[in-house]
């Protein structure tokens, strides 16, 4: 069984046809949907902006979300925090049962 589909989406006006896993279609057409919503309102609050700069605003828009995101998600200071007790509990172990 072929696991890729072929499929079209419609991003600003602009066919695309892709390949993709079959069992991704259902968020790749979400991704289309939701950067055409963003598009749209972009177009209707700010109709003299050429295309091209709507979409810079959406990449834009959609970036900083992402880099929000991994800012929310960013486990490392959790981690660094975690090792450092870690070590102070080994150390203070070490030292109480030489004793």
């Amino acid at each position: 069984m072929n696991d890729k589909i072929k499929i079209n989406l419609q991003i600003a006006e602009t066919n695309y046809p892709l390949t993709i896993n079959r069992d991704e279609e259902e968020m790749v057409r979400e991704a289309a949907k939701q950067v055409n919503i963003r598009l749209n309102a972009y177009r209707t609050h700010y109709p003299s902006l050429n295309l091209e700069k709507v979409i810079a605003m959406v990449a834009y828009e959609f970036s900083l979300e992402t880099l929000k995101q991994k800012q929310r998600n960013d486990t490392a200071p959790y981690t660094e925090k975690i090792e450092e007790l870690t070590g102070v509990l080994e150390s203070y172990f070490k030292s109480n049962t030489l004793q």
